[in-house]
């Protein structure tokens, strides 16, 4: 097992949840092969869409449904400050994770982050767990409490 999903199923067990965490195919590299693999609606795929801060020089996260896209200029007004490109070298100091597998739990740091309201539609939706590989099933409560997330509309 990868150093990035035993972090993974670390925080999500700190936090009092029991998860399963699912391995699938290279398919799940998109949000549609993700929904596919695990027969779910691509919206309850929750993307985990980074930007830097350029105030902050954080990251700041943007769990997002599989169907959306993050709004740049929206994203900017709610996180209160520009952001720019993320590059990966940053996203692994701060998550721990390589593009492509970050997870919305198991950070490196605290990651200041906002969800998606369309993933506060389903019971369970479904994260990336740590690798590209690897996803879990997760109440959108229980997503917002684990991550701290704010709900706020930030799609275009």
């Amino acid at each position: 097992m990868s150093k990035s999903l035993r972090r993974v199923e670390a925080a999500l067990h700190e936090a009092g949840l029991s998860v399963e965490i699912r391995e699938t195919d290279d398919s799940a590299r998109t949000a549609e092969g993700a929904a596919a693999a695990v027969g779910c609606e691509v919206d309850q795929i929750a993307k985990s869409i980074i930007f830097r801060g350029e105030e902050s020089g954080h990251v700041v996260l943007f769990l997002t449904a599989g169907g959306n896209r993050v709004d740049p200029a929206r994203a900017t007004e709610i996180a209160g400050q520009p952001l720019g490109k993320a590059d990966a070298d940053l996203i692994r100091a701060e998550t721990g994770f390589a593009i492509g597998g970050v997870a919305p739990v198991g950070h490196l740091r605290r990651i200041q982050a906002f969800v998606d309201p369309r993933l506060l539609e389903f019971d369970l939706v479904w994260a990336a767990a740590g690798t590209p590989r690897h996803v879990f099933a997760i109440a959108p409560a229980d997503l917002i409490r684990v991550t701290g997330a704010e709900k706020a509309a930030f799609t275009a």
